[in-house]
């Protein structure tokens, strides 16, 4: 691994004090926009930054594979893609010395935390030894998350699955983990084999926070205010991650800090407008119409599972005859604006 000179001082906005993950004003806990593959990317995380509401976001897992040029790879990584508001960038690897150059070169971009992917359940991914391949062999993890920690100077973290078959390492890759040098740990817990289907399993967030020293966030299943509250509830977390819950709900974040506030909170309808429209903005200028088209309806789809009557139009919206972006948006919107309160 080949290091220079030292990362630069990221952004005084981009800086946060990872270690404590401090509570609002209010008393609300730190909240995380969660990183997501295919869905949580650029145009996503750009959208959600105008609704705002989330303390950090997180990109998709940066894939470094074994024959990684790094340097190209960390030009990918922007870290004002959701300013004001801190954006991490999540790394994926089986390589310990890539992994940490990689983790040197995008800290030397201004990222503000590093974060290891011990979660994807893809086989593409694990069948390269990485993402929760990790789980498999808890000396690996420790490997690859301690020379991370050695590259940089800005807090690294892991973001864990509760095993890949099974939960019986589930203990030594959470201590694995904190040995290694990270500073707090997100489990979603969910084993590679659940993939996204069973219930999470939150007694195990509540486990890991009794075993660990460093701090947990939890992850899984919050589609709303109880659920976020309930997690907090029964499992004593620090601070909450949500992903799948923000693409259904993109006021999420602000719902949560407003229970927390007592000041009532009134969807903006002009700010989901905007939300939209920057989605769109922000799509790849050389996708396809029909690529961007697939794209909304997948964003609408999420949305559409808000609740039960949305849902009953979610087929309708799938196979819409559309071919543009602008009249499926036309029409999306129509069925959704109808049915949200």
């Amino acid at each position: 691994m080949k290091i220079i000179s030292k990362p630069k001082k990221s952004h005084p906005l981009l800086t946060v004090s990872m270690m404590l993950l401090p509570k609002n004003e209010h008393g609300c806990p730190y909240l995380f926009l969660a990183p997501m593959e295919g869905v949580g990317d650029r145009p996503f995380r750009k959208a959600m930054a105008t609704i705002g509401g989330f303390d950090e976001a997180c990109t998709e897992f940066m894939r470094v594979p074994t024959n990684a040029h790094v340097p190209s790879l960390a030009k990918r990584y922007d870290p004002n893609v959701t300013f004001p508001i801190p954006q991490a960038a999540q790394l994926m690897g089986s390589d310990s010395s890539l992994m940490a150059e990689m983790a040197f070169a995008v800290a030397n971009r201004g990222a503000p935390r590093i974060d290891l992917n011990c979660g994807c359940p893809s086989n593409t991914v694990t069948g390269r030894g990485a993402g929760s391949s990790l789980l498999k062999e808890p000396e690996h993890l420790y490997k690859i998350a301690n020379a991370m920690v050695k590259a940089v100077s800005i807090p690294v973290t892991a973001k864990l699955r509760s095993g890949f078959e099974d939960i019986s390492l589930f203990k030594d890759n959470l201590l694995a983990a904190q040995e290694s040098g990270i500073k707090f740990l997100t489990l979603h817990p969910r084993t590679k084999v659940d993939g996204y289907g069973p219930p999470a399993r939150w007694d195990l967030i509540a486990e890991a926070k009794s075993l660990l020293k460093i701090p947990v966030v939890g992850n899984g299943d919050i589609l709303n205010v109880n659920d976020a509250l309930n997690m907090l509830k029964q499992t004593g977390c620090d601070a909450l991650m949500i992903g799948r819950g923000a693409v259904i709900n993109p006021f999420i974040f602000q719902e949560i800090k407003s229970h927390f506030s007592h000041i009532p909170f009134k969807r903006s309808w002009e700010k989901f407008r905007i939300y939209l429209d920057t989605f769109v903005e922000e799509l790849p200028i050389e996708m396809t119409e029909r690529g961007k088209l697939n794209k909304m309806k997948q964003l609408f789809s999420f949305l559409f599972r808000a609740n039960p009557t949305l849902m009953e139009q979610r087929q309708s919206l799938l196979t819409c005859p559309r071919t543009t972006v602008e009249s499926f948006l036309s029409f999306a919107l129509s069925i959704y604006t109808s049915r949200i309160s």
